[in-house]
């Protein structure tokens, strides 16, 4: 844990260190859980927001984009049950004072179970090797198997505690675990409360006559309010989806982990409407694409896994988490839920209108079922930061740091070094600039010693370094270095273009899908 701890604030350092995420307002001291992205983070942010739109909107011919207002109607969360039913369990430590969320404790002590699980079956596949059946030591293994039937007992019980709101038993859960408090060790624990999540506010010219109204919570609302609109507009087809990215707002009380969880995040999200009945063909088939495309950064396989909902949310039939292994542990990255016709006819019942489609193949009307893919922008840029952030050994003795962010993703493609200030090399330099910047995001350095500016430009992760000597008057030839392998290549200055598009195009990327 101390080494994971280790791990996480190298993460936090570098970010703000390098120009990527600032605490917001942090020259009034701050505020809790906000956070601004600096110059380089903004780009980072950016890049991932593009790859998810271009594979979820552009690639495919069924689905559309949307960006619905953040303020909207107050029954419109009435009606997606927001204000009756969005809320955390929440728990005070009465020693520390300090409030967690009463799932997530339970859910990290059943996470530990897991982990040492793990263990096990990481030691056993060492001593077997070539011949060694995971499946096989799961059900086999007795210490293995009580490690995953408690964790299986532990959060069947809390989901049937939470669907059936009896908190009572909650708490009881975290006592008999004897879970303590992360900071101060005390196990003596309030009882477990709901709080509502939604930010409120007002929309009028004076405090008697203004309307109530709230802060989003999530993007999909606008998304089925819009159903109709867009699928008469678009002339658009069952199966189709609407694909919105934007802004929500939550009130969360527990805030931690950095951007991990906000108080204001981006949500990327599409939804699929589909004919009733199919929707659990779609929810397979969303599942494996959309792990496809986390898979095509390559961030590594085993840091992604499934995590099928126990506690479904009022509106599922089935829900399924995409996790990823953050330097704190695998936490949700991704859900997959097939909504069935909750939302539509709800907002059917609410508003007066009807929301169903004409289906000119069977020449009936009926309210579509929806499949939901949704990730947080913000927990997909933790994922690709803190995976990617490494301290190298070098083969002198000597370390360097270096940011080994998918260069699709990487908020500079190239920096351009003069070697030195002067005998013209800066002017050639700043050319080369002139005719890359149209096609790439580039920058131009020429302080300190080009080893410095190497190592500066692998902190920020920029997969090309081109560095422009002598020679280069000569030949029109320059040095093209390489942040993984740190290999350099002698290149004529035609060519850098289509070298770096061959690495950082997202068609290239995106056809590993």
């Amino acid at each position: 844990m101390a080494k994971q701890d280790d791990i996480f604030k190298n993460v936090v350092s570098h970010a703000k260190e390098y120009g990527f995420i600032f605490p917001s307002s942090e020259i009034y001291d701050g505020l809790s859980a906000v956070y601004d992205y600096a110059q380089n983070g903004v780009e980072l942010k950016k890049n991932i927001r593009e790859y998810w739109w271009q594979s979820m909107v552009q690639m495919h011919e069924n689905i559309v984009g949307l960006d619905a207002a953040i303020l909207m109607h107050p029954t419109t969360w009435k009606a997606s049950g927001h204000v009756d039913a969005f809320n955390d369990p929440l728990i005070d430590n009465k020693d520390s004072k300090k409030r967690y969320r009463a799932d997530v404790l339970i859910e990290d002590y059943a996470e530990k179970l897991n982990q040492k699980a793990q263990k096990e079956i990481d030691k056993a596949r060492e001593r077997f090797g070539a011949s060694f059946d995971e499946e096989q030591y799961k059900t086999t293994n007795p210490r293995v198997m009580e490690y995953l039937s408690k964790k299986k007992e532990i959060l069947e019980r809390m989901a049937r505690s939470l669907e059936t709101e009896n908190l009572a038993d909650v708490k009881a859960l975290i006592e008999e675990l004897e879970i303590a408090c992360p900071e101060s060790g005390s196990k003596n624990w309030t009882d477990v409360k709901q709080f509502n999540l939604m930010f409120g506010t007002k929309l009028g010219a004076s405090a008697e006559s203004a309307m109530d109204l709230y802060l989003r919570p999530e993007t999909a609302q606008g998304i089925f309010v819009n159903f109709l609109n867009v699928q008469k507009t678009g002339r658009m087809k069952i199966p189709f989806g609407i694909a919105q990215t934007g802004k929500a707002f939550r009130n969360e009380i527990v805030a931690r982990q950095f951007i991990f969880r906000m108080r204001e995040f981006e949500q990327m999200e599409m939804q699929f409407f589909v004919k009733p009945g199919e929707e659990m063909k779609w929810y397979e088939y969303w599942k494996t694409t959309r792990l496809n495309w986390h898979l095509s950064l390559g961030l590594g396989k085993s840091n992604y896994r499934f995590h099928d909902h126990e506690k479904l949310a009022h509106y599922a039939n089935a829900a399924a988490d995409i996790e990823f292994n953050f330097p704190f542990g695998f936490k949700e990255l991704e859900g997959i839920h097939s909504r069935t016709d909750f939302d539509l006819k709800a907002h059917e019942q609410f508003s007066g209108k009807k929301l169903q489609y004409f289906d000119n193949d069977t020449n009936s009307n009926y309210t579509p079922y929806v499949v939901e893919t949704s990730v947080g922008l913000d927990r997909m840029f933790l994922a690709v930061f803190s995976n990617s952030l490494q301290e190298e050994v070098l083969e002198d003795g000597s370390t360097r740091t270096v940011l080994r962010l998918p260069s699709v993703l990487a908020p500079t493609k190239a920096a351009v070094l003069p070697l030195v200030k002067k005998d013209g090399l800066p002017e050639v330099a700043r050319k080369i600039i002139d005719d890359l910047k149209w096609d790439f995001n580039v920058a131009y350095d020429e302080k300190d010693a080009v080893g410095r500016r190497y190592r500066r430009q692998d902190a920020l992760g920029t997969p090309f370094c081109i560095t422009v000597d002598h020679q280069t008057l000569e030949d029109e030839t320059v040095t093209i270095r390489h942040r993984d392998s740190m290999q350099q290549d002698r290149v004529k200055i035609s060519e850098l273009r289509d070298i770096i598009n061959n690495e950082v195009s997202m068609r290239n990327w995106l056809m590993k899908m």
